[in-house]
């Protein structure tokens, strides 16, 4: 299967606001997320990253009662125009879950190549083959299950499994992926192999990751947005930019004391 040969994309959300029934999360968040960058959303629990992370690929809009205001612009393209199906806008903008979920009875090959029938991709038995090495390498996977694709992906560890659901998001060629929190349940040998596969991975694709580890921020991110949800007011961003700036300088004191540990 050819690699499509597309120019990286530039994600921007416009004063996104959320709701759940009538409790509203989310106020006028407003982000620009570079073409080929990985961008951080950090911030305490309850803030409204995770929920702000799946309106980027209208996964918001599956929850019973909720609602959403404002723009999320793929190079400048609403992906909630009325005209524009759904599983376009999620085959452009993966995602990537906090907890590993392979379809756990489906083999490796299997889980690899199972977004293809969901997007109505056609390809020859040649082409899946090559597809399926090009992803599991991307994902840093490759040469670990090369001799077990028949096996279930459920029998992998759970750093396998997590770089197995990266593999099988990149197989659709999505132009960003989305991370929520892809560490969190992981050892710090397999996360360590996650953040080397963000690195290599955002010369293709543009990344957002949410995650509560301050370090693996600064490790792994090139911009950094600080959610945060104060006295019961719904989440909103205090400030954004350069990862380094905003550990080493940031402009508003609650920054400063979240990166270093002083509450949160």
């Amino acid at each position: 299967m050819t690699q499509q040969l597309m120019t990286l994309a530039e994600l921007h959300a416009d004063a996104v606001s959320a709701w759940f029934g009538s409790h509203k999360v989310l106020d006028q968040v407003s982000l620009v997320m570079p073409a080929g960058r990985v961008t951080a959303l950090i911030g305490p629990s309850g803030c409204g990253k995770s929920t702000f992370l799946r309106i980027l690929n209208r996964m918001h809009e599956l929850v019973p009662g909720a609602s959403l205001a404002g723009e999320v612009r793929l190079d400048g393209n609403d992906i909630y125009e009325p005209q524009r199906r759904v599983i376009d806008a999620r085959r452009q903008i993966g995602m990537v879950f906090q907890k590993p979920n392979p379809f756990p009875a489906m083999s490796v090959y299997d889980n690899v190549v199972a977004g293809l029938k969901l997007t109505g991709v056609r390809v020859t038995r040649r082409e899946r083959d090559d597809l399926v090495e090009e992803c599991l390498t991307k994902a840093g996977l490759w040469r670990e299950v090369r001799d077990r694709l028949r096996d279930p992906g459920g029998a992998l560890s759970g750093g396998q499994q997590q770089r197995l659901c990266i593999g099988r998001a990149l197989a659709v060629r999505p132009r960003v992926l989305l991370m929520d929190e892809p560490c969190s349940a992981l050892d710090p040998t397999s996360t360590r192999r996650i953040e080397e596969t963000i690195a290599e991975l955002v010369t293709e694709v543009t990344i957002v990751i949410v995650t509560h580890n301050m370090q693996q921020a600064a490790r792994v991110s090139d911009e950094c947005a600080f959610f945060l949800a104060e006295h019961g007011s719904p989440g909103a961003i205090v400030e954004h930019g350069p990862t380094g700036s905003m550990f080493d300088s940031p402009q508003d004191q609650r920054t400063s004391d979240y990166v270093h540990g002083r509450f949160g």
